[in-house]
């Protein structure tokens, strides 16, 4: 890309990511409960059909689609490995000062982690390993 179209884009930040779930109440709970989120928004889309509601902390936003009738996520997605065989989005990062203890919390809340990677963002070639 051109130094000129980057400019003419102008300056960009992430605005928030979007998730299909089975069961949107459920949903907004959880990112509540376990994450500290809060409802800022819930609405109707009926172009899609679809039930949806914005959750935000600081200045991230998670969008949540309820769409009645939509597939369930196949169980070889569940697998973090495996999922990276399927092309699509692959997940969402959290920047917490403590990992270990961030994660702690999370599994006496009930949370259900499926992979845990400490990544040094200091060094920037760091790789999980």
């Amino acid at each position: 890309m051109t130094e000129s179209f980057t400019s003419a884009i102008g300056p960009l930040r992430p605005q928030h990511f979007g998730i299909s779930v089975p069961d949107l109440d459920a949903a907004v709970d959880w990112y509540q409960r376990m994450l500290g989120f809060s409802l800022e928004e819930r609405l109707f889309m009926a172009k899609i059909p679809a039930h949806i509601a914005f959750v935000q902390r600081a200045d991230f936003r998670i969008e949540i689609f309820q769409v009645e009738g939509a597939a369930p996520l196949p169980d070889d997605r569940r697998v973090p490995n495996r999922d990276l065989e399927t092309h699509g989005n692959k997940h969402m990062c959290f920047e917490v000062p403590d990992v270990p203890a961030a994660s702690a919390a999370l599994r006496s809340a009930g949370a259900d982690i499926a992979f845990e990677v400490t990544v040094d963002w200091a060094s920037p070639r760091a790789c999980p390993s």
